[in-house]
């Protein structure tokens, strides 16, 4: 790609981003819009439908961007929960890293790269004709002295990722443990789920009601049989129960003790929050777990090599050359100059997008299939299924072009797989600056939220439409992989292509923004994991981390530059042996409270005088709601009010 074609993507995105944001500052204010662009604040009663006209209304205004911007973290915990905070701890986290990396790489490391001279001599009059090559790593010379400032940055590059990743899963940790002691008791603390119940001739509660008197005496409660509908045989019982506990300490015993002998019977797991649980396919049968999960195994693995299409047919849009001899018809056209800088320079991008954009649904669907028992771990589940893809398909299958077999040869050979990376990753950096640039105009639509938009407009006639009409959660298991995908290109490509830097730089501004609005006006939280998202995260900068740290090696070995790449090969072992220390440092507080902290807790609880009404109520707390009676409740919004049309809303 040439200077002039990113320049034609810049210009195309930037004006779509201005767009989307007028559009929406526009959208927003008129009064029949109000469930579309803050449906979060007609949930919860706190949004008027009532709204004078003035000519204000038709004029576009930054008034949502300092809305958005104004309230503090502790505002966002107090009202979106800790996993929104985490969340946004990611663009905080990104902002820090590409601020220092982008001042290092357009001060430093770019002006070494177009005044290497290894690919042509420097002619400024016709730079917008100039190829992207001239500036990433390309054109420096092998074995120049130069690539000591590239050596240092890689060093440079990893202590400040190192040192805010500890800072934040430091913090978050602290955040973690602060929210769960200032929190009232909860029903999830208290309870634990119990699959694969034998059967011995009596029923499944007497069953587990003999089984925890006898060996959990002074702290069982009592329990509640799972059961679920079923169209053929009406009620069915599950071999599943969920147990009550006096404390919190008593219930994370025995969920972390082995209960029986056979690992499959007595399994307890930790119960989700009450309104979490996903009842639909709630499965106790340990073996069709199992199976479901070989299925959904093979059916992303099906998923993935199926999704080799699409980018084959990207990478093809990306070279002109080969447009021109499978379409020989068309090369007047791709010969114009502004159809071939758009159909190189953005067309390919737009097209990956659209693609990567149908696979969140998919995979929520494989793990809904795996009998996941809450919707945070559907969700959660799904995450890291979406990450593996997009590192996979969005980055993996672009730069290590050819068949499967090909890209997972170079895996089967790991001394291969840095001089592999050094001269694969440098030839897709104009093709993925293209694509980052274009990430800003996907952003920006997110204001606008076109399918609620026309759902509204439509009058919610259709099922899927009127779903958009209400309070969505946000859908963590596609945007997080998503920003995931952005620090890994821009860790990637720091040493290589720093040109793509900036534009990191600003889709993290613009999501940071965007953001902020959506869960202050438009997400409402349907679970609280307290925080677990951030361990994957963390895990992700980690193999961040290492990736580049290959790829750097890779280039010294084709730069002529031995040395450094020996001396390069201290740092994944440093950080290698940092993720060990923070992994057995942090993780343990996102995966089980101490018995310091329960006891404490349970402690407190003693003097609490409505801790009688609180176990009165445990008892009802995991009801599926299919089985409890219909109860019609008055809804604070005007526009269900009987007999009233929705015209003046």
């Amino acid at each position: 790609m040439i200077l002039s074609a990113l320049l034609t993507s810049v210009g195309i995105n930037l004006g779509l981003c201005v767009f989307f944001f007028a559009l929406y500052s526009i959208l927003r204010k008129q009064r029949r819009n109000i469930e579309v662009y803050a449906p979060r604040l007609v949930a919860e009663g706190r949004a008027l439908r009532q709204g004078v006209f003035s000519l204000e209304t038709l004029l576009p205004t930054p008034g949502w961007v300092r809305s958005a911007w104004r309230p503090s973290e502790e505002e966002i915990l107090a009202s979106c929960g800790l996993d929104a905070v985490v969340f946004m701890r990611i663009f905080i986290f990104s902002l820090r890293v590409f601020s220092v990396a982008t001042i290092m790489g357009l001060f430093v490391l770019l002006p070494i790269h177009y005044l290497g001279g290894q690919l042509r001599d420097i002619n400024f009059s016709d730079l917008p004709n100039k190829s992207l090559d001239l500036f990433n790593v390309s054109n420096v010379k092998d074995g120049s002295n130069r690539l000591w400032v590239h050596f240092s940055a890689a060093y440079a590059i990893t202590g400040v990722v190192c040192y805010l990743l500890y800072f934040e899963y430091k913090y978050i940790s602290y955040k973690r443990l602060e929210q769960f002691i200032a929190s009232k008791p909860k029903a999830q603390e208290f309870t634990v789920l119990v699959r694969g119940i034998p059967s011995h001739g009596s029923s499944i509660s007497d069953t587990v009601d003999k089984f925890f008197m006898e060996y959990h005496p002074s702290t069982y409660l009592t329990h509640v049989v799972v059961r679920r509908t079923n169209k053929l045989r009406g009620l069915i019982e599950v071999h599943a129960a969920f147990v009550y506990f006096k404390s919190r300490y008593g219930a994370s015993s025995v969920l972390h003790i082995q209960q029986s002998v056979n690992p499959t019977e007595w399994a307890t797991e930790q119960a989700p929050e009450p309104h979490d649980v996903y009842w639909p396919l709630f499965s106790a049968s340990f073996l069709k777990r199992w199976i479901s999960k070989l299925v959904v195994i093979v059916a992303s693995l099906f998923l993935i090599i199926l999704f080799l299409l699409p980018v084959a047919f990207v990478q093809g849009l990306t070279n002109l050359n080969q447009l021109e001899t499978l379409l020989p018809f068309l090369k007047g056209i791709l010969r114009t100059s502004v159809v071939s800088q758009i159909i190189t320079g953005y067309l390919p991008s737009l097209i990956l997008h659209l693609f990567v954009s149908i696979v969140p649904p998919i995979m929520k669907i494989f793990s809904t299939m795996q009998g996941h028992i809450s919707h945070s771990g559907i969700e959660k589940s799904a995450c890291g299924k979406m990450l593996w893809f997009t590192v996979w398909n969005a980055f993996f299958a672009i730069v290590l072009t050819g068949s499967v077999a090909s890209q997972l040869q170079v895996f089967l050979e790991p001394k291969d797989i840095p001089s592999r990376l050094a001269v694969a990753v440098p030839a897709q950096a104009s093709f993925y600056i293209a694509f980052v640039v274009t990430s800003w105009t996907s952003l920006s639509s997110e204001l606008t939220r076109v399918f609620a938009l026309l759902g509204s407009w439509m009058g919610g006639c259709s099922g899927c439409l009127d779903d958009e009409l209400r309070a969505p959660s946000i859908p963590y298991h596609s945007e997080i992989p998503r920003l995931l995908l952005f620090l890994l290109l821009g860790l990637s490509y720091v040493l290589l292509a720093p040109l793509i830097l900036p534009f990191i730089l600003i889709f993290f501004f613009i999501g940071y923004i965007i953001y902020r609005n959506q869960l202050l006006n438009v997400y409402l939280p349907k679970y609280e994991t307290g925080g677990q998202f951030w361990p994957i995260v963390h895990n992700s900068m980690i193999f961040s981390l290492i990736l580049m740290q290959a790829i750097a090696f890779g280039i010294f070995g084709l730069k002529k530059f031995p040395l450094a790449s020996s001396l390069l090969l201290p740092l994944p072992v440093v950080t290698l042996l940092f993720n060990d220390y923070c992994r057995k440092r942090f993780q343990p507080i996102f995966e089980a409270y101490s018995a310091e902290t329960l006891i404490k807790k349970d402690r407190n609880d003693q003097n609490d005088p409505g801790m009688n009404e609180f176990f009165a109520k445990l008892v009802t707390a995991y009801d599926d709601p299919a089985l409890m009676p219909i109860q019609h409740q008055e809804n604070l919004n005007d526009h269900n009010a009987p007999l009233l049309s929705s015209v003046d809303v």
